[in-house]
């Protein structure tokens, strides 16, 4: 989901979103909130961990299909930090960080693939082993693994296997191959299986959990949607001007209102941290809908809004993302905060919510935000961001400098279209330094023009290689000492 998705961060938005409007109304809109990658599993094991996802095996890309576990088993993770503490910990929706799977020999699948990785020649490597897969057998490495208490949802929503997930088993054998007519890889299904009946079976276990849940609780709610396949259901469909893709954030805006009702209803509402947020910019490619391109061509949505770049770029569109917060009693309503988070920094901030710290080790790049929930959002608490593409290239950001450790920050093509309409042009430096306080939209690069700023940033961005959380203000965060 895109920043200028959300209608409250973009007056020009074809989408409405009154829940995510209200739910800023409510509570704290930031402004400068980021992804640490463009892509989806590295965000993810980012915010589960506080840890950029470069510095595990992963280096670019996702986990595909019968990958093995990204995040480490020791590594402790938000929802283990949680349960610690007496927390319930639940996670319902899309995991995409890896399990162990076994085949029907006994050998683990993982080992057998090269992680990580993607061609057509892989590609049928996948789908041969989606046949030699155990499905009755119990798959290690997931949610329940990794400090959660419970689980339910699905892996991917365009992977195999396409069932149910339910803590660490499937809930239903997949016996049936996917039709080429139905969007996602290759592979088996269950007999009937809906994409369209995905994201309301998740609402309703996540509306019930939330009214039956003994307190305290943590529930990880990453929702499958407006990622494709864009499948809106019928009370959705032409509710946006932003064709189905459009329709579907819509529906993603009934979901927050859901579970904002349900907390409500149980007399949750007023204790309890509610925060939504995506994983990434928007999808440019052409999957089963025109792509974000194409959709502000056609309907002048820009999924965007300002910003340049879409899902997988280093360029501010392909990581700033959404983010809200509402904390009643602690976070002022109707406010709006500019300084520069990250998803990873929710792992420091659990652990100053709950007061204690994080083991040395655990967390290692993340940055505590209480102080900015508090309503202080005139202090900053982060002093610079580590960016990654999806391809693996780096940026870095401090204060109102980024600079892109790469001749561009594309990954994906801009249409000549919009490079003319925004004002983009060509250059010859092997880097991109932009000032975003004055130039958000990252037209003008400054790389030839401040050469000592590109020499402080890039010796910035090899000392946060080398050293996890260098550079940060050690009051910042909620670690133990050395």
């Amino acid at each position: 989901m895109g920043y200028g998705d959300m209608a409250c961060n973009n007056p020009d938005s074809k989408i409405p979103t009154p829940n995510l409007d209200r739910l800023a109304e409510e509570g704290m809109r930031f402004t400068d909130a980021h992804a640490a990658s463009s892509i989806c599993t590295p965000s993810r094991y980012n915010l589960l961990t506080g840890r950029y996802a470069w510095r595990t095996r992963l280096k670019r890309g996702i986990v595909w299909e019968w990958d093995s576990t990204l995040i480490e088993p020791t590594r402790l993770t938000v929802a283990g930090l949680l349960k610690q503490s007496g927390y319930a910990t639940h996670c319902i929706g899309k995991w995409h960080l890896g399990w162990d799977w076994t085949m029907v020999d006994g050998k683990l699948a993982g080992p057998q693939l090269p992680f990580g990785q993607h061609s057509r020649e892989i590609q049928q490597q996948r789908v041969d082993m989606g046949y030699r897969i155990d499905y009755g057998h119990r798959i290690a490495g997931g949610p329940v693994d990794h400090g959660f208490d419970t689980y339910y949802g699905v892996d991917v929503p365009n992977f195999p296997p396409y069932t149910w997930f339910e803590n660490a088993q499937v809930t239903a054998v997949p016996s049936v191959v996917k039709p080429d007519s139905m969007y996602g890889n290759p592979g088996l299904m269950i007999p009937d299986w809906s994409l369209k009946a995905v994201v309301p079976q998740l609402t309703r276990r996540a509306v019930t959990l939330i009214e039956t849940a003994s307190e305290p609780f943590f529930l990880y709610f990453p929702l499958t949607s407006p990622h494709a396949p864009i499948v809106p259901n019928k009370p959705f469909r032409g509710m946006s001007k932003a064709g189905k893709y459009g329709d579907f954030v819509c529906e993603v805006d009934w979901v927050v209102g859901e579970v904002m009702r349900a907390l409500a209803r149980c007399g949750k509402a007023d204790n309890t941290l509610l925060i939504f947020t995506s994983d990434n910019g928007p999808e440019a490619y052409p999957c089963d809908y025109e792509g974000a391109y194409e959709l502000a061509r056609t309907t002048g949505h820009y999924s965007m809004g300002h910003l340049r770049g879409t899902k997988r770029d280093i360029w501010e569109g392909g990581h700033r993302v959404p983010f809200i917060a509402r904390f009643p009693g602690i976070t002022p309503a109707g406010t709006v905060c500019h300084q520069l988070v990250c998803l990873g920094d929710f792992m420091a901030s659990c652990a100053d919510i709950i007061g204690v710290p994080l083991p040395s080790g655990t967390g290692e790049d993340s940055v505590s935000m209480l102080s900015l929930l508090q309503g202080r959002p005139d202090q900053p608490t982060r002093t610079h961001l580590v960016y990654h593409s999806g391809s693996g290239h780096f940026a870095i950001r401090s204060k109102d400098w980024v600079l892109i450790n790469a001749p561009g920050g594309g990954d994906m093509k801009e249409p000549d279209w919009f490079r003319r309409e925004r004002g983009y042009t060509t250059h010859d430096h092997p880097g991109e330094l932009f000032c975003l306080r004055e130039d958000c939209s990252e037209k003008e690069n400054l790389y030839g023009d401040y050469p000592e700023v590109v020499q402080e940033l890039s010796g910035l961005l090899a000392q946060v290689k080398q050293v996890p959380g260098a550079g940060q203000p050690a009051v910042a965060g909620s670690h133990e000492s050395e």
